[in-house]
């Protein structure tokens, strides 16, 4: 029963897993530009921000990109054990990209002639950050109820008491060799 988070983090999911690969491209090219010395170019341009501001874009796609796989396998398996690996990075990957978020606003802020290829790695950083924070609302939404996904009070399998004795005895053979 606890796959309405699933159902709706699995797209948000491939959606996240597809703008940061977007954003990886665009800043890349950007980014090359910029140490080239090509600032001239017609789809760059720039201003004092647009250092910080690529850099923080490629840190922020890299780790969102790795995040989306270990989110993959949390999907597919859809237990409190991978929820710890898929939350964990996924709220890393959100922490960068807001402050991508942030180096975007001060880029738009500074103002200045921006190409159209930093004015797509603003736009898809904007929407990130918000799309990135509600698949990270997604994913621990089982804190609050079972039927949305695994919570972190589902511990117990996998697990033996220390009275437990396993069915059919301790498993020793009683003969002699």
């Amino acid at each position: 029963m606890a796959t309405v988070g699933r159902n709706v983090a699995a797209p948000l999911l491939f959606l996240n897993l597809i703008m940061y690969f977007i954003v990886l491209g665009f800043a890349s090219w950007c980014i090359n530009r910029l140490i080239d010395g090509q600032t001239a170019h017609p789809s760059m341009g720039g201003n004092g921000a647009t250092t910080f501001f690529l850099i923080f874009s490629i840190l922020a796609a890299v780790v969102g990109i790795v995040s989306k796989f270990a989110g993959g396998h949390h999907i597919r398996s859809w237990r409190s054990d991978s929820l710890a690996e898929a939350g964990s990075s996924s709220l890393i990957a959100w922490a960068l990209t807001a402050l991508a978020f942030g180096f975007a606003c001060k880029h738009i802020n500074i103002g200045g002639w921006r190409g159209w290829r930093l004015k797509i790695v603003e736009a898809f950083i904007i929407i990130l950050t918000f799309t990135q924070l509600l698949y990270v609302l997604l994913l621990h939404a089982g804190k609050f109820s079972s039927r949305y996904g695994p919570g972190y009070r589902d511990d117990g399998y996998g697990m033996r008491g220390p009275t437990d004795e396993p069915k059919g005895g301790t498993g020793v053979a009683a003969g002699r060799v």
